[in-house]
C-alpha cells in the first residue's frame, strides 16, 4: 500500500495541542438574561466569542447573510477549487462587504451558504434532471438555516443565477415578520467586439457538426466567452431576469439588478444594502409589508417590458406562494403581456442585442419603470427595499446624479445611446418591438403553453404579424435523440418544415429539463428557423425561435402531446398582435382534417408506448414531481403546498 496515503509527509503534523485557555474577556450577561433567555441564546454568545468575536461587541442586532457562494478563491482571486459557475464565484466578496458594513454599524453579522448548480454545465446531461427540483430543495435548506438563527433581526440574501437566485427569493419571501434584503450578484462583463457571448457559445457543437465553424474557431470561441470570472451570463436569461424581478418586487435596492460583477459600484451595492436592512429593521418594515399584491403586479409589468426568460413563469408564482399572496395565473401574465410592449433591447432578443451590463448602464429597472409609470400600470404605493414607496423612488431616480452618470458613461465611453437599449413607448413601437409572450392553447395544450413570440424569426412571420406553421411531426422522447436528429446523426433526421415534438420531458419525465441544446442548435443553423418545437419541458432564458414550451398537461400526466405520432400534421398559429395562439393536431398521413377532427382523434388514441420517466431520473426528482403536481403543478410554480398535499393524502 502506498506509504504516502497513510503517513503524513511533514513530521510537524504530529505537533498536536489538546488544551488551550480559550477567549479572553466576559460575556455581557445580565441576571435577567440568565433567568429568562433560552439556553440556546446564551450558548450562542459562547460560540460567537469562541469563533473570535469580541465579547464587548455582543448584544447588537444580529443579521444573517445567506449566499450561494461556491468555489474557493485565493487572496489574489485565483482559484484554489473551482465553483460550478461564475455566478457564485465572486459573491463571497459581496458577503464580506455587507458583513463589514453591518459590523461597522454595531451589528453582529453571521454568514452561511447554500451553493447552486449551473444549467449551462448540465445541458444535455442527467444533471439537468436535478436543476428545477434543486430550487425547491435549496429554498427549503435556506429557510431552515434562517430559522436556525432564532436571534436574527433580519436576513440579507446574496445570489446570482438560474436556480440559486429564485431559491433565495422564495426563502426571503417566507420571512414575513422580518426585514429581508436581496443583493443580486450582478452580471458578467461583455467580451470585446467579435467575442461570442455565453449564450451563443453553447452551440459550438451543433454548428461544428453542420460545418458552420471550424474546430479552431470552436476552441477559440469557447475560451473567451466568459469575459470576467464572476456574474451571471451576459444575456437576459433566467439569471438576469430573476435579478430584474427581485428588484421590481422591492427585495433589492433600486438600480441593483444587472450590476457589473467585481466592479466598485457592485461592492457599493452590498454595503448600502446592509445599511438599508438595518434601517428597515429599526423602522419595523418587514417582508410582508414589501411583498404585496401590488409588488407582484409591478413585477409582472416589468417582466413584460424586459421580455425576459419564460422560466420566471415558474419562479414568480413560487415566490408569491411563499410570500403568502395570490399566485399569478396565466390570465395575469397574458394581461400584462398585452398591456406592456417590450422596451428593452438585450441579448438574446435584439434587434441589436445589447449585453446585460449595458442595460444596467442605461438605467436598468428604475429606467424601465419610468416608462411604465406613463402607462399607469405600476402600484406606486408599493414599498421598496429602501422602505419608501415606489413613487418616491422613481421621482428620485428621474433627477438623480446616479442616473445621469451611468447613462453618460454608456454614451461617451461605449458609444451607445442609452435610449436604444431602454426605449420609450414611442421608440419601441417605431422599432417594431411588441409584447414578448403568447400563451397558446389548443387540442395539444388544453391547459396552456408559452412561447416568446417576439423571438420568432421575422422572416417566417406573415405580413400581418401572424406566425403560421403547418407541418409533419417528428416525435422524440429524449433530448439526446432530438439533438442527434438535428445534427443528422440519428435514425430520424429533422429538416426544414418539420414540427419537432419533444415529450415526456416535463416534471414527471425528466424534472422538466431545460432544452437549450435543441433551441440553440436550431437558432444557429441556416434552416433552423423553418422548424418549430413543441415540448412539455422548459426553455433556457436565452432560447429563441418558434419554440412552444410548458405544453400542459405534460405527456406523463395524460397530456395529448404524448399521443402524437411521426407524420401527424400539427398546426401552430401565433398572432403577435393580439398575443393569441393555438397548437392543434389537424391531420395525419391521410391528409389535413382540421382541429375538431384532431380533438376527437386525440380523445380515442392511447398514449405512445415509449412514454416513460427517464431511466436516469433520480428518486429525489420523482418525489419532487409528485409533490409539485399535487400542489398546482407548473402553472402554480412547482411548489410544495402542504395543505393541498395533505388533502390529497386523506
Amino acid at each position: 500500500m502506498p506509504h504516502d496515503l497513510l503517513e503524513p509527509a511533514d513530521a510537524a503534523a504530529y505537533d498536536i495541542v489538546t488544551t488551550t485557555r480559550g477567549p479572553a474577556g466576559h460575556l455581557p450577561l445580565t441576571a435577567d438574561l440568565l433567568r429568562h433567555a433560552p439556553s440556546g441564546d446564551l450558548f450562542g454568545w459562547t460560540q460567537n466569542v469562541g469563533m473570535g468575536w469580541n465579547p464587548d461587541r455582543l448584544g447588537g442586532k444580529e443579521f444573517l447573510i445567506l449566499s450561494t457562494h461556491g468555489g474557493l478563491r485565493a487572496e489574489d482571486g485565483s482559484p484554489v477549487a473551482l465553483g460550478f459557475h461564475s455566478g457564485h464565484w465572486e459573491v463571497g466578496l459581496l458577503v464580506k462587504a455587507a458583513a463589514q458594513e453591518l459590523a461597522r454599524l454595531g451589528c453582529v453579522p453571521f454568514a452561511g451558504a447554500v451553493t447552486d448548480p449551473c444549467d449551462g454545465r448540465t445541458q444535455g446531461t442527467p444533471g439537468m434532471y436535478d436543476s428545477l427540483p434543486f430550487r425547491n430543495d435549496a429554498a427549503m435548506v435556506m429557510r431552515r438555516l434562517m430559522r436556525s438563527l432564532p436571534t436574527r433581526a433580519g436576513v440579507l440574501g446574496v445570489a446570482t443565477c438560474d436556480k440559486g437566485l429564485p431559491a433565495m427569493m422564495m426563502a426571503l419571501a417566507s420571512q414575513h415578520d422580518f426585514p429581508t434584503m436581496l443583493v443580486p450578484g450582478g452580471v458578467m462583463l461583455a467580451g470585446e467586439t467579435g467575442t461570442e457571448d455565453t449564450g451563443k457559445v453553447q452551440t459550438i457543437g451543433a454548428r461544428f457538426a453542420h460545418g458552420e465553424i471550424t474546430l479552431e474557431q470552436a476552441a477559440e470561441a469557447g475560451c473567451h466567452a466568459c469575459a470576467s470570472p464572476g456574474g451571471g451570463c451576459q444575456f437576459l436569461g433566467t439569471a438576469a431576469t430573476s435579478q430584474v424581478i427581485g428588484e421590481a418586487l422591492g427585495l433589492s435596492l433600486p438600480h441593483s439588478a444587472l450590476s457589473p460583477s467585481g466592479q466598485p459600484i457592485w461592492l457599493d451595492m452590498a454595503k448600502r444594502s446592509a445599511t438599508a436592512l438595518l434601517h428597515r429593521a429599526n423602522r419595523g418594515i418587514h417582508t410582508k409589508h414589501v411583498l404585496t399584491d401590488g409588488a407582484f403586479r409591478n413585477a409582472l409589468a416589468v417582466f413584460a417590458a424586459f421580455g425576459g426568460s419564460t422560466n420566471l413563469l415558474l419562479h414568480t408564482p413560487a415566490i408569491a406562494f411563499h410570500a403568502g399572496v395570490t399566485r399569478p395565473t396565466v390570465a395575469d401574465w397574458t394581461h400584462f403581456a398585452r398591456a406592456v410592449p417590450r422596451l428593452v433591447d438585450a441579448l438574446p432578443n435584439g434587434p441589436i442585442g445589447h449585453p446585460t451590463v449595458r442595460v444596467f448602464l442605461a438605467g436598468g429597472v428604475p429606467e424601465v419603470m419610468l416608462h411604465l409609470r406613463e402607462l399607469g400600470l405600476l402600484a406606486l404605493d408599493a414599498l421598496t427595499a429602501t422602505g419608501e414607496p415606489l413613487g418616491a423612488v422613481l421621482e428620485w431616480w428621474e433627477k438623480s446624479e446616479r442616473r445621469q452618470r451611468v447613462r453618460a458613461m454608456l454614451r461617451e465611453r461605449d458609444g451607445v445611446d442609452p435610449d436604444t437599449v431602454i426605449m420609450s413607448l414611442t421608440q419601441a413601437k417605431a422599432r417594431g418591438l411588441t409584447s414578448a409572450l403568447t400563451f397558446p392553447f389548443g387540442n395539444l395544450a388544453p391547459h396552456g403553453s408559452v412561447i416568446k413570440s417576439t423571438s420568432i424569426d421575422p422572416s417566417v412571420v406573415d405580413a400581418d404579424g401572424v406566425y403560421r406553421k403547418t407541418g409533419p411531426a417528428k416525435v422524440f422522447t429524449t433530448e439526446k435523440a432530438a439533438i442527434a436528429a438535428i445534427k443528422g446523426d440519428g435514425p430520424k433526421r429533422v429538416q426544414a418544415g418539420d414540427v419537432l415534438v419533444l415529450c415526456a420531458r416535463g416534471p414527471m419525465g425528466s424534472g422538466m429539463e431545460e432544452t437549450y441544446q435543441v433551441t440553440s442548435a436550431l437558432k444557429f443553423l441556416p434552416w433552423g428557423k423553418h422548424v418549430a418545437v413543441l415540448t412539455d419541458a422548459r426553455f433556457s432564458g436565452v432560447s429563441t425561435g418558434a419554440c412552444v414550451g410548458h405544453v400542459s398537461p405534460e405527456a406523463l400526466a395524460g397530456g395529448p402531446i404524448g399521443r402524437l405520432r411521426d407524420g401527424d400534421i400539427v398546426r401552430i398559429v401565433i398572432d403577435r398582435n393580439t398575443l393569441a395562439g393555438h397548437i392543434d393536431l389537424v391531420g395525419d398521413a391521410t391528409g389535413e382534417h382540421g382541429p375538431d377532427w384532431g380533438t376527437a382523434e386525440l380523445a380515442v388514441r392511447p398514449p405512445r408506448e415509449d412514454l416513460a420517466p427517464d431511466p436516469q431520473l433520480p428518486a429525489d426528482t420523482r418525489l419532487w414531481a409528485l409533490l409539485q403536481n399535487a400542489s398546482g403543478g407548473v402553472w402554480g410554480g412547482c411548489v410544495y403546498d402542504v395543505d393541498m398535499i395533505a388533502e390529497r393524502l386523506r
